[in-house]
């Protein structure tokens, strides 16, 4: 019941009044990237859904142009080389997630799940079926970023092993759970990694642009 209508409620509810309330953001960050680098404002990737089904997630430009666009940012050699002087503030605040807000109303992520994966991260999309991850909606946080964020000195078994138990205990008490530790980490800035030099050797953990 949770799951099926009132988490929907609230998605649609909550991310429709946030639009509206942070346009203003929304705005200015739009010129303020428009003045620091050339590109669109907004940044859209393919990404693994509910289903395995895919969509297009939307967040602000934070990276140069000629970024290659289908590699996991902690996978990038030189990442920070690619950052615009912007991205970085954007990425640190998670800024450049709010556009995600409108992937929420309009059906394809929720507000907590596991983080969608990009089509080719075909390890992680496997493992999450084995935990049933890949039958829930993708968050805008989730189970295992407030375990650890960028900080994904987290193997991908491990990764998927979080989303599985967010999969498998979806509840109000539990999203109210991890919205609170995301918005600790967010405010403490905690556990953001760009590129493979803010890695260990051993690790293996993938993220988004």
């Amino acid at each position: 019941m949770y799951e099926r209508t009132v988490k929907r409620l609230l998605d649609i509810l909550f991310s429709a009044l946030m639009l509206v309330v942070l346009s203003p953001v929304f705005l200015l960050v739009a010129v303020l990237i428009k003045l620091d680098s050339k590109g669109p404002v907004i940044f859209q990737q393919k990404r693994v859904g509910k289903g395995k089904t895919y969509f297009n997630i939307y967040k602000f430009r934070t990276m140069r142009t000629d970024t290659p666009s289908e590699v996991p940012t902690n996978d990038l050699h030189g990442a920070n080389n690619y950052i615009t002087r912007l991205g970085g503030f954007l990425r640190k605040t998670s800024l450049d997630e709010l556009p995600q807000l409108l992937n929420i109303l309009k059906g394809e992520m929720s507000f907590i799940g596991p983080r969608p994966a990009l089509w080719n991260q075909y390890e992680l999309i496997e493992l999450r079926d084995k935990h049933g991850a890949n039958d829930v909606l993708p968050g805008l946080s989730g189970w295992a970023q407030v375990n650890g964020r960028d900080l994904l000195s987290l193997e991908e078994e491990k990764k998927a092993e979080f989303d599985g138990v967010y999969a498998r205990n979806i509840s109000f008490g539990f999203d109210m759970k991890c919205l609170l530790l995301t918005f600790v980490n967010v405010i403490g800035m905690d556990g953001v990694v760009d590129g493979d030099e803010g890695k260990n050797p051993t690790d293996d953990a993938k993220t988004e642009e």
